[in-house]
């Protein structure tokens, strides 16, 4: 496979031809955040978290292929606000309950928030009306803290092949839906399916687990979200 080079923020990282220019920053040791991408899954492009300035254009770094000799802008103060004001919009625009949430500690989004600083948000709190599908004898989906990222989607689809998850409405309307009119339980959806482990919040959890690792030993309390990524130990293709 053809070995490229670009930079990232002034500094020289080596890649392989064919990787998007987030996973060759993950190999170099560069965190660039992200909520909708997983490294199971197809890149969607839809949550804007990953944006960086490649030759001096917002692109999302999950999308873009590298390539030889690209400039690409990460860590700046512009782009630092505008990950801060996304996160900011996804918390008012849930009905977020980190103190009380079993996905406490392994939320994407909270340890992100977390990264960036936010105590709270600036803008003010939607409270939009939303339900709980709590109608599986496994599996519950929360609406209020769904952030449409879509893994659920397109880990159903092309990992479980299933089909379970998908969106219906637009614009403010727009929210996550099962595959049958009455709800989850209706579905052949699983507990062990891929969609409900790449969800990054606490909208699909399973039932009778909830709360199992204490305060002080979850994920997030042991390692800040991107750190693993930054000390990486092979980071071959920085220089």
């Amino acid at each position: 496979m053809k070995e490229i080079s670009f930079i990232i923020d002034g500094q020289k990282v080596r890649a392989q031809e064919g990787q998007t220019v987030l996973n060759a920053a993950d190999d170099a040791g560069i965190f660039i955040p992200r909520l909708c991408n997983h490294p199971d899954l197809e890149p969607f492009g839809a949550c804007r978290m990953c944006t960086v300035l490649i030759n001096g254009k917002p692109q999302t770094a999950c999308t873009h292929p590298a390539s030889d000799g690209l400039e690409i802008q990460n860590d700046t103060p512009q782009l630092f606000n505008i990950r801060k004001s996304i996160l900011d919009m996804l918390f008012i625009e849930g009905n977020h309950y980190c103190m009380f949430c079993e996905k406490s500690g392994f939320c994407e989004l909270q340890a992100l928030a977390y990264r960036f600083g936010i105590t709270r948000p600036k803008f003010p709190y939607q409270y939009p009306r939303r339900t709980m599908d709590a109608t599986h004898p496994d599996i519950f989906i929360d609406h209020d803290r769904c952030i449409l990222c879509a893994r659920c989607v397109r880990a159903s689809r092309d990992v479980d092949h299933k089909h379970v998850f998908g969106f219906v409405g637009r614009g403010t309307a727009k929210k996550l839906a099962v595959s049958s009119a009455k709800g989850a339980r209706d579905t052949n959806v699983s507990p062990d399916d891929k969609a409900l482990s790449v969800c990054p919040v606490g909208t699909l959890m399973r039932k009778h687990v909830g709360y199992s690792v204490p305060i002080g030993k979850r994920l997030f309390d042991l390692m800040p979200i991107g750190s693993d990524i930054e000390e990486h130990v092979g980071k071959q293709g920085k220089e």
